[in-house]
């Protein structure tokens, strides 16, 4: 059966959201090793059974924390919460460590900014004895962590492995959709983040509802030309990690991209934005950006995103800018 197959499940990275799929994978009857990096928080994890990054989240007897690498090799699957500009090292140092054959799903949400390289491209490259799989769509580590609600997509390129998955992974809270286009998966993303940030300066500007509509709705198609140009499936682009993930991250400040953009809108430095947070999209817009254009796909609101970043231009100009483009068709 597929539960037997994946009785234990190894989560990487010990973050909010790490912690939360933890829990998740607990509910639904896995037994978890969560790895992280940290060895205090580690022993703290172990003595008090509580979260860090997750105030109030109890860890369950199903769930192991652990700072060594090779208590990882009693997983049956790993799921690695850690950033897309992190996953490289981390790659490195499991495929050293652990024996080939494990699907290895990623639940970072963005593009290598070096490389370009998309997360299960990461991972298929430095950890070649892997399985690689993607998970992503509308969620919030303390949703997740409190057992609300929340419905996400798990892809791999074997549409047997990502069902199977999906279902050990699935829980009464939990509903994960399984899909066989990992990159449609992976565009949803890392593109939503970009159009979070876009948001959150309109936002932060004081341009209303209004302008926040019209802002998402053509930065969604700009996530469309993007995705269909890389091979995504129109069906992905418009489900639960593209659309949803879109909705989701450009309506709350709950989204530290969306909050990002508010604190450029209101003024802040690209520096002082973060607020010693991570906003993945501060690092995918530039790439984004540049691989459009390599193709020929036209992204105004990632370039003006990334220009604002790059500290090339003010968020007043961007916007003016982006008003001031040749009125055309919609389609």
């Amino acid at each position: 059966m597929a539960a037997d197959r994946f009785a234990t499940i190894g989560v990487v990275g010990g973050g909010a959201f790490g912690a939360a799929l933890a829990l998740a994978a607990a509910r639904a009857g896995r037994r978890v090793i969560l790895w992280a990096r940290d060895g205090e928080a580690v022993a703290a994890m172990r003595a008090r059974r509580e979260v860090p990054r997750l105030p109030g989240a109890i860890l369950p007897e199903a769930v192991e924390p652990a700072a060594e690498l090779t208590a990882l090799a009693a997983a049956q699957a790993l799921i690695l919460a850690v950033p897309t500009q992190s996953l490289r090292p981390v790659c490195t140092s499991l495929a050293q460590a652990l024996p080939s054959g494990l699907p290895a799903i990623s639940a970072a949400k963005g593009i290598e900014q070096k490389s370009g390289l998309f997360t299960t491209q990461i991972i298929a490259e430095l950890w070649p004895g892997a399985v690689p799989a993607i998970l992503s769509g509308p969620s919030f580590a303390v949703d997740i962590a409190r057992g609300l609600p929340t419905a996400l997509t798990l892809a791999a390129s074997e549409p047997v492995l990502a069902q199977k998955l999906a279902e050990v992974l699935s829980s009464s809270s939990l509903r994960i959709y399984h899909s066989n286009d990992p990159r449609g998966v992976e565009i949803g993303g890392a593109a939503k983040n970009v159009l979070a940030i876009a948001a959150g300066i309109a936002i932060g500007l004081g341009y209303g509802e209004s302008a926040r509509a019209a802002l998402v709705a053509r930065g969604f198609s700009e996530l469309r030309r993007f995705g269909e140009a890389f091979g995504a499936q129109s069906e992905t682009l418009m489900g639960l990690s593209g659309l949803g993930d879109v909705v989701l991250s450009c309506a709350s400040a709950q989204s530290r991209n969306f909050a990002y953009g508010l604190a450029l809108g209101q003024g802040s430095t690209p520096a002082e934005a973060a607020g010693g947070k991570l906003a993945e999209g501060a690092f995918t817009a530039a790439i984004l950006a540049e691989m459009a254009r390599a193709r020929g796909i036209e992204t105004p609101i990632a370039e003006a995103v990334a220009a604002i970043i790059a500290g090339k231009i003010g968020v007043r100009e961007a916007v003016a800018g982006l008003l001031a483009r040749p009125i055309r068709s919609e389609n």
